[in-house]
C-alpha cells in the first residue's frame, strides 16, 4: 500500500530518484493492495483503472497471458478476466456503444469510448498519408470500396468471415491478406471501428454504426486533442520527461512541445529536476509523493511502467528488451520474461508459460538484477516476497500447480519459497 504525502505544490522544484519512481507507480495505481486480495476486482474497480492509465495496449502473444489482461491484475489482484472482456470486447451499436473501443493510441489498445474524437486528426493524417506511402492503397481502391458497401450491408462481422462471404457468393473476391489489409486500412482511417472481439478475432464494423453520432460530429483541433491526450498522459504517469509524456500516446515533439507549453501556463503541470535524470521533468499537479510502496507484480512487456524502454532504465536501472524474437540459444533471460515489482524496484524478471492443457503455471527461469543483495539470505527473502504472487497468478489462471525449473539466479529460492 501507499503511504501519500499532500499533493504537490509549486514549492515542490526537486525529488529525488526514489521519489520520482515512486510517484510514476502511484499515479499508475500500484500500492493500493496486493496480488493476494480477498475479493475479486470488479466493474467499478476496472473502469477506475481505465480512467487512471487511460489505455490497455493489445498484443496477440498467449504463451503466459495476453497483455491486456496482465496490468489489470498486477494492479489490482485476482479478477474475472470475463468482466474486462464485457467491458472491452462485447458487441457495440450506435445506440448502444459499449464504454471502451480500439485505436492506434500507443500500439494497438483499447482506450476509452469518449477519448475517441481525440484521435480523428491522425485518422485523417493516415488517410492522407497512406494513399501517398502505399502502392497497396493506391492499386486496391475497388477493393476498399467493396469493403465499404459489404459492412454497410452486414453490419458488424470478422475479416474470416467477409472473406467467406465473399467466396461463397461468387462475387468480387479477395484473399484473406488482402480483405484483413483493407479492413485495417480503414480501421487506421477511423471509417471502420472494433466491433468486439471473440476468442480475439476482431470483429469490423463501420464507424457509424458502433460510435454515437455525438462522438462522431465533435471537432476537435489538432492542438486541443494534442492538449488533452497530454493531460491524460501527465496525470497517468506522475512525473515525466518530454519525451515521456509523448510516448505515452506516440506523438510528435512538433505537437507535444505547444501543447505542454499550454498545461504548464495553466498550471496542470509543474517543472521540476530529478536526481540523476540529464533531462528536466513535469510533475502533475494532482500526483502524490508517497513515502513507501508496498506491492509485488509481475508486469507485462507492454505494461506503461516499462514499454518505455528507455524510461525504465532511466527510472528503475532496468535494461529490459523483449526475447519473444531472439532465436532460443541467444536468448539470456527467456522466451516470455516478466519484469518483477517489488516496493518501488524493479528487482528481476520471470519467464512464465501457462500450460493449460497440463494446468500447470511453469516458471521456466527467474533472475535477480545484478547490483541486488545475492547472499542466500538476500535471495530467500526476494523470493518470500514473489512466492505468494505466484501463487495467485496459478489462481487467476485456474493452474493447480506451479513448476519451476531451475534456471536463473533466483530460481532455486523461488522454488524453495513455493514449498513452504
Amino acid at each position: 500500500m501507499t503511504e501519500p504525502l499532500a499533493r504537490v505544490s509549486t514549492v515542490v522544484d526537486s525529488l529525488s530518484a526514489a521519489q520520482a519512481r515512486r510517484v510514476l507507480l502511484a499515479a499508475q495505481g500500484f500500492g493500493r493492495g496486493t496480488a493476494n486480495t480477498v475479493k475479486p476486482a470488479g466493474t467499478r474497480q476496472l473502469n477506475l483503472l481505465f480512467d487512471r492509465i487511460r489505455l490497455l495496449q493489445i498484443d496477440s502473444v498467449n504463451v503466459f497471458e495476453r497483455s491486456h489482461y496482465q496490468p489489470v491484475f498486477a494492479r489490482l489482484g485476482h479478477y474475472d478476466k470475463s468482466t474486462l472482456d464485457a467491458l472491452t470486447f462485447r458487441t457495440p451499436t450506435a445506440r448502444t456503444p459499449g464504454r471502451y473501443v480500439e485505436y492506434w493510441a500507443h500500439e494497438a489498445a483499447i482506450i476509452p469510448l469518449e477519448s475517441w474524437p481525440l484521435w480523428r486528426w491522425k485518422m485523417d493524417d493516415l488517410r492522407t498519408r497512406d494513399v501517398e506511402r502505399y502502392e497497396w492503397v493506391r492499386d486496391n481502391q475497388p477493393m476498399l470500396q467493396w469493403l465499404r458497401d459489404e459492412l454497410a450491408g452486414t453490419g458488424a462481422i470478422t475479416a474470416r468471415d467477409i472473406e467467406h462471404d465473399a467466396n461463397r457468393r461468387t462475387g468480387p473476391w479477395w484473399g484473406w491478406s488482402d480483405v484483413k489489409q483493407g479492413l485495417e486500412m480503414l480501421f487506421r482511417w477511423g471509417e471502420v471501428s472494433s466491433a468486439g472481439r471473440t476468442r480475439f478475432e476482431r470483429t469490423y464494423a463501420l464507424t457509424e454504426h458502433v460510435i454515437p453520432a455525438e462522438l462522431r460530429d465533435q471537432s476537435i483541433s489538432r492542438h486541443d486533442a494534442h492538449r488533452a491526450l497530454l493531460a491524460q498522459a501527465a496525470r497517468a504517469l506522475g512525473i515525466a520527461t518530454s519525451a515521456d509524456l509523448a510516448d505515452y500516446f506516440r506523438l510528435k515533439n512538433v505537437d507535444v512541445r505547444p501543447a505542454i507549453s499550454d498545461l504548464a501556463d495553466a498550471g496542470e503541470i509543474v517543472p521540476v529536476t530529478v536526481q540523476g535524470w540529464e533531462q528536466p521533468a513535469w510533475l502533475h499537479r494532482d500526483a502524490r509523493i508517497p513515502r513507501r510502496i508496498k506491492h509485488v507484480a509481475l508486469l507485462s512487456p507492454f505494461d506503461p511502467v516499462v514499454w518505455d524502454r528507455k524510461r525504465a532504465e532511466r527510472m528503475f536501472g532496468f535494461h529490459y528488451r523483449i526475447e519473444i524474437y531472439t532465436p532460443e540459444p541467444q536468448r539470456q533471460f527467456g522466451y516470455y520474461s516478466l519484469p518483477v515489482l517489488v516496493d518501488d524496484a524493479l528487482v528481476g524478471r520471470i519467464d512464465l508459460k501457462t500450460d493449460r492443457q497440463a494446468r500447470v503455471l511453469r516458471v521456466q527461469s527467474a533472475w535477480h538484477e545484478e547490483g541486488l543483495e545475492t547472499r542466500d539470505g538476500g535471495r530467500g527473502i526476494l523470493a518470500e516476497r514473489i512466492a505468494p504472487t505466484l501463487r495467485e497468478v496459478a489462481l487467476w489462471q485456474g493452474m493447480e500447480s506451479i513448476t519451476v525449473t531451475g534456471r536463473g539466479t533466483l530460481a532455486p529460492a523461488i522454488k524453495a519459497a513455493l514449498q513452504h
